[in-house]
C-alpha cells in the first residue's frame, strides 16, 4: 500500500511517501502563509521525486499545526502520536526507546513510551516560544549568521556564556547588549544551546528519563544544541537520519494502518 504523511509545522511542512514499510520519497517546503498551499506543493514534489502521480497514494494522514486544512487527507493524528510511531520505526541500535525529545519550529515536547511503545505521558511546551526552531531563528539573526551556521559556530567556543532569559524576546536583547560587550559569537551561541538544554532537562523532570532518549524535529539537526543536551541529560542522544521527518513519517504509518 502506498501511504502519503503529511506534517504541517509552524515553520515547515513535511510530506512523506511509504510504500508498505519502504520510504519512497520525501520532501520539505515552507510552510509560510498558505500551508494548505504548502501541503499540496510538499506531496506533489515528493510524487514528482519517485516519479509516480497524485492518484496514485492509497491513503494520506496528515499532523502538526496545520493538519485540519489538508482537504485530499483521509485522518489526521496528533503531533504526539505521530512523533511515537515514527520513532518507534526509526528505532536505535543500542535498543528501544523509552523517551522522545521533539524540538519543532514552535514548541518542544518530551515524550514517554510504555512498554509496548505506547505513550504513557508527555509535557509540551507551547505557550512560549522560549527554546523552539522559532526562537534559534531569531538568536541567528539577531547574531547574523545563518541558522545552518550555530552547530559548527558553537563547537568552536573556548568560554561558554551564560544566557540568563529564555523569553525569546528579552533573549534577543540580551544577545544583542554581549554583542556590545565584544563577546565572541561562538560563545554566545553555545551559551545559547546551555540554556535550551536545561530548559529541555527541567521539562524531563515531569515526565522522567528513560534511556534510550531519542532526539527529534529540526532542532535535531543543530549539532552543538544536539552536544549541549547530551552534556546536560548525560547520555548518548538516539538522532533519526532525518530528524525533521520523524512526524510525516508516523503520519504516513498511521495511514497504513487505515488499510
Amino acid at each position: 500500500m502506498l501511504t502519503a504523511g503529511i506534517d504541517i509545522g509552524s515553520v515547515a511542512t513535511k510530506a512523506l511517501l511509504l510504500q508498505d514499510r519502504e520510504i519512497l520519497a520525501t520532501a520539505v517546503v515552507p510552510t509560510g502563509s498558505r500551508p494548505k498551499l504548502s501541503a499540496a506543493t510538499a506531496l506533489a514534489q515528493a510524487m514528482h521525486a519517485c516519479g509516480l502521480q497524485t492518484g496514485a497514494v492509497q491513503r494520506t494522514v496528515s499532523t502538526g499545526y496545520g493538519r485540519r486544512v489538508v482537504e485530499f487527507g483521509d485522518q489526521t493524528i496528533t503531533e504526539i502520536s505521530a512523533c511515537a510511531l515514527g520513532t518507534v520505526f526509526w528505532g536505535s541500535p543500542r535498543g528501544r526507546i523509552r523517551t522522545i525529545i521533539d524540538l519543532g519550529g514552535q514548541d518542544i515536547k518530551v515524550i514517554s513510551l510504555g512498554t509496548n511503545d505506547e505513550v504513557a505521558d508527555f509535557v509540551m511546551n507551547d505557550k512560549c516560544a522560549a527554546g523552539t526552531g522559532r526562537f534559534l531563528e531569531v538568536m541567528a539573526r539577531a547574531l547574523e549568521v545563518p541558522l545552518e551556521d550555530l552547530g559548527p559556530l558553537a563547537a568552536k567556543s573556548e568560554k561558554v556564556i551564560t544566557v540568563n532569559a529564555t523569553c525569546t524576546v528579552f533573549a534577543e536583547s540580551e544577545v544583542i547588549s554581549l554583542l556590545a560587550q565584544e563577546a565572541a559569537k561562538e560563545d554566545i551561541i553555545a551559551g545559547i544551546h546551555r540554556a535550551i538544554a536545561e530548559r529541555i532537562l527541567a521539562m524531563t523532570h515531569k515526565t522522567g528519563l528513560l534511556e534510550i532518549v531519542a532526539f527529534n524535529g529540526g532542532g535535531a539537526k543543530n549539532t552543538g544544541l544536539c552536544a549541549a543536551l547530551e552534556a546536560k541529560l548525560g547520555l548518548e542522544l538516539a538522532i533519526p537520519e532525518n530528524p525533521q521527518l520523524v512526524n510525516a513519517l508516523g503520519s504516513a504509518l498511521a495511514a497504513q494502518r487505515l488499510g
